[in-house]
């Protein structure tokens, strides 16, 4: 035993004990290779040496600046303080364009040819061709707005096949015409805010336009759905946030609703009305947060308020899909309707009003006739005041969460927008919500050449 450790004291004094390294573990201390520590204390030198290469430009910049300081302290002081603009404002959002589809003349139809394409579908009784006949006439739309044809099919029922192709129609032609009027290339877009009320596919729609225009991998895509005729400003709203959070970004906004989805083919009197006010049609904006984009933007988005009733089971009733009893789906609107969007619509002004309350030009969504003269009678507007809401809805009827769109198209094609002008579009939408946005026109906008659907 004493002589064991005699031996292991030897050891220790002639070379040290050399410790066992755990079962398990790699031998840290036996792995290092002297060769690589070498290496580096050799690149260590050469960057060494290659710095010592910078000190005299560095030492002649820095006399150039010393000596001529008083020469450049005013120029450096005020980029500095762009600098500090730069980061510490936040960047507003812009319009660049915006277009509105305009469908294939073939898909016009006058009210005495949607009456008897309903006679001869078959698919309504005598009661539901005469409910339709006098909604029409009171409806206010006029002889050219457009609907799909396959609507009027015998027997028909709505099915997706229809609505993606009506789909593909009205959204890609909106989009055609924005790239071609501002010239982006699709690489660009960072952001995609597609909104459809009652169309709701799988891939989603948002999906059908990414993969048609080939977008970028990592763009932010969201589609909306089931959230009515508002839904357009609340994509607005949407891609504002998201354009706040990525600097100097490009966001599509895509709004519509898809005729053939909406459409209903029965004889319950109660979903009816919505087949003699529904139209075609889609509207594609092009927002920016780039502030040199400033400079050929059409309008600034100012303010924008958002209200919300859906608390209320009378609101939140007053609009909604549903089947009859042969469960065909169509669009129930009730009685109560207008109170309701009365009472929203003084809750969204109030909000507004402390926030925004001067306006040159009114663009209020193109319900029907009878929404428009109750709204004007409410907020003492004048007829010059809803003529653009009133031209669309005889144009092009309601075209849901486009219609806005369509009427400040009718606004630029009147050449009635100058610099400066404030644009206030109002949106109602199941739910039920009211909301608002206000544009601020950054240059007089002359009527545009091809893309404008009141162009001839």
């Amino acid at each position: 035993m004493f002589s064991e450790m005699e031996k292991e004291a030897t050891k220790m004094v002639n070379g040290g004990v050399k410790s066992k390294p755990r079962k398990g573990l790699p031998d840290f201390l036996g792995s290092v290779n002297l060769r690589y520590v070498k290496l580096g204390y050799i690149y260590l030198l050469s960057l060494s040496r290659t710095f010592c290469y910078f000190i005299p430009p560095l030492l002649l910049l820095f006399i150039f600046v010393y000596r001529f300081l008083p020469i450049l302290a005013f120029p450096l002081s005020i980029f500095f303080l762009l600098l500090l603009y730069h980061f510490l404002t936040p960047s507003s959002v812009f319009l660049l364009d915006f277009s509105c589809y305009r469908p294939p003349d073939h898909l016009k139809i006058t009210k005495s040819d949607f009456i008897e394409l309903a006679k001869k579908s078959g698919n309504f009784n005598e009661t539901a061709i005469e409910l339709q006949r006098k909604l029409l006439h009171q409806s206010g739309i006029g002889e050219e707005s457009y609907i799909p044809r396959v609507v009027f099919k015998p027997g028909h029922r709505v099915n997706l096949r229809d609505g993606r192709e009506e789909a593909a129609m009205v959204i890609f032609g909106a989009i055609d015409e924005l790239l071609a009027a501002t010239k982006i290339n699709v690489k660009h877009i960072k952001i995609l805010v597609l909104n459809c009320g009652v169309l709701n596919t799988t891939p989603s729609l948002s999906a059908m336009v990414i993969n048609h225009y080939k977008l970028r991998h990592n763009t932010e895509s969201y589609n909306l759905g089931g959230m009515g005729c508002s839904a357009g400003i609340i994509s607005i709203d949407l891609a504002r946030d998201l354009l706040n959070a990525h600097q100097g970004s490009y966001a599509l906004i895509v709004s519509t609703e898809i005729v053939s989805f909406t459409w209903y083919s029965g004889n319950d009197v109660a979903l009816l009305p919505p087949n003699c006010f529904f139209r075609m049609g889609a509207a594609a904006v092009m927002l920016s947060s780039r502030r040199i984009d400033r400079w050929r933007s059409k309008y600034q988005l100012m303010q924008l308020v958002r209200t919300h009733k859906g608390m209320e089971d009378t609101s939140y009733k007053s609009m909604e899909l549903r089947e009859d009893r042969d469960g065909k789906q169509g669009l129930y609107i009730s009685r109560d309707v207008l109170e309701v969007g009365r009472h929203a619509l003084k809750a969204n002004i109030t909000t507004l009003g402390r926030l925004e309350p001067s306006f040159e030009h009114i663009c209020v969504l193109s319900s029907s006739k009878k929404v428009l003269d109750e709204i004007q009678k409410d907020l003492k507007l004048t007829d010059e005041d809803m003529e653009a809401s009133r031209q669309t809805l005889e144009r092009f009827g309601n075209t849901s969460s486009s219609s806005i769109w369509y009427e400040l198209a009718y606004l630029e094609h009147k050449e009635k927008i100058k610099r400066g002008d404030r644009v206030w579009q109002i949106g109602f939408g199941s739910g039920f919500k009211c909301n608002s946005v206000v544009w601020k026109a950054l240059r007089n906008i002359d009527s545009p050449s091809h893309y404008n659907p009141w162009n001839l």
